[in-house]
């Protein structure tokens, strides 16, 4: 039977599919992502629903087990957090994250560790066994439960999982994987979405979790089709900067487990190491200079200490230049607004900058006081006491909003030895009644209220 091949145009973005070229992508309205592609259909393959039904069988929901699947623990407590308590049995997982992030060091650590009672096959279609053996030198990882396969084709590889049932699979990274019936090259929309299906079908078929290395494109998204996010139970993103030695591992989905939480690394010479106590991480070394003032976020149920530095300096331009780094630009030119029209502090001929100390990024409404009040000490050059933390959302009329989790962020702070707490006073109103509580807790209704509390 002759196969038929016509050419089509695939978004690399979303997957749309059209039989013609387009500049701007009709289903994601991205720009120059549609891509050619050959499509090969053999004629007649199609069957009526009747000559291809096969027979189900639904289970009652009451016979379905309610008993809790067990979870491989990977030995890092921070990896694990994320995970929702561990690895899951059947489950895959997408792990993304810039190139020399550290990805495939975390999976080449945690084999140590599960080597002691699974054994685990780590598929790399990126580099040679010489260089992975070099790495785990590296690392210290002598496990003779690891086993390495280097190899591409994405049906061999579950081939040999098929026969050989290994306990977890690692395979770095999918981009990297093809089907050679498929005629785009490795790395294209159907190579993604297709060999991510199958290596799907093969982990759910044989209860063995599978992990998927993700790269990510320029603008920090998985390079791939977005339905590949929709496959995978569990899509873990890996953040930092290059230069800086912090790792931030999140979830922003999992099928298994509470999305939002986050795992904080550090980038070592000899891997990476867990950092247990991020919030004393992120606020050590804190200057005794104005411009300085400590946020409390919340990072799924965690409470994260950081610092928030601000640097108000004349201009020497006709219009004030207004930066930030690691938090939303527009959202600090309507705080500069709201202190400029309701409080009366006048940034209009002021340079004025926003960083968060180490690499992260806050996007929470409860940093608006924070930001606040960096920026006041720093234009009136005054410093803010090392002990004294404020945190609360800021409205347009100049006032401070209630926040969620103020307890917990309290009691974190407290952990942390700071003596004085700002916080809103819809907040102060709810506190329970705690005599033990060393820290001052004070409640305010506006943003100047806030900063006398803080100046004192």
């Amino acid at each position: 039977m002759a196969v038929k091949s016509k050419s089509i145009y695939v978004c690399s973005q979303c997957g749309y599919e059209s039989s013609k070229w387009y500049g701007k992508c009709p289903e994601c309205d991205e720009w120059n992502t549609m891509k050619e592609e050959l499509k090969t259909t053999a004629p007649g393959s199609s069957k009526s629903f009747s000559s291809n039904a096969r027979t189900f069988t639904a289970k009652p929901l009451a016979d379905i087990s309610v008993e809790d699947e067990p979870r491989y623990k990977t030995g890092m407590k921070e990896l694990d957090r994320v995970l929702g308590g561990g690895i899951v049995r059947g489950s895959l997982v997408l792990l993304s994250g810039d190139p020399g992030i550290g990805k495939s060091t975390l999976l080449m650590q945690i084999c140590e560790y599960l080597g002691s009672g699974l054994s685990i096959l780590y598929v790399s279609g990126e580099e040679s066994y010489h260089q992975l053996k070099l790495r785990a030198d590296r690392l210290k990882v002598f496990s003779d439960n690891l086993f390495i396969l280097c190899e591409t084709d994405a049906q061999a590889i579950c081939e040999y999982i098929s026969i050989n049932k290994p306990d977890v699979v690692f395979i770095d990274s999918i981009q990297t994987m093809n089907i050679p019936e498929l005629s785009s090259s490795c790395g294209s929309v159907t190579q993604v979405r297709e060999c991510t299906n199958l290596f799907m079908r093969c982990s759910k078929g044989l209860s063995i979790p599978i992990i998927l290395v993700g790269h990510v494109n320029k603008d920090g998204n998985i390079a791939g089709p977005k339905v590949l996010e929709h496959i995978v139970d569990a899509v873990l993103y890996f953040e930092g900067e290059r230069n800086l030695s912090f790792r931030i591992l999140r979830a922003v989905k999992n099928r298994f487990g509470s999305t939002n939480e986050i795992g904080v690394f550090e980038m070592l010479d000899r891997g990476l190491r867990e950092v247990e106590n991020p919030s004393e991480m992120l606020i050590s070394g804190r200057p005794d200079a104005p411009g300085s003032c400590v946020a409390c976020v919340m990072e799924g149920s965690r409470p994260l200490l950081a610092e928030v530095q601000a640097l108000v300096t004349p201009s020497g331009f006709g219009t004030p230049r207004r930066m930030a780094t690691g938090f939303d630009y527009n959202r600090i030119a309507m705080i500069i607004a709201v202190l400029e029209k309701r409080c009366g502090y006048f940034f209009t001929n002021m340079d004025s900058y926003i960083n968060i100390v180490g690499g992260l990024r806050l996007d929470e409404p409860a940093v608006d006081l924070t930001i606040a009040m960096a920026l006041i000490s720093s234009l009136k050059d005054k410093t803010i006491s090392n002990d004294v933390i404020a945190f609360g959302e800021i409205g347009l009329g100049g006032e401070v909003r209630g926040i969620s989790y103020c307890e917990q962020r309290i009691n974190e702070a407290e952990r942390l030895g700071f003596t004085k707490c700002v916080i809103p006073y819809t907040n102060f109103k709810k506190l329970s009644k705690n005599p033990d509580r060393k820290i001052q807790v004070v409640g305010v209704h506006t943003v100047r209220a806030a900063y006398e509390q803080v100046e004192g």
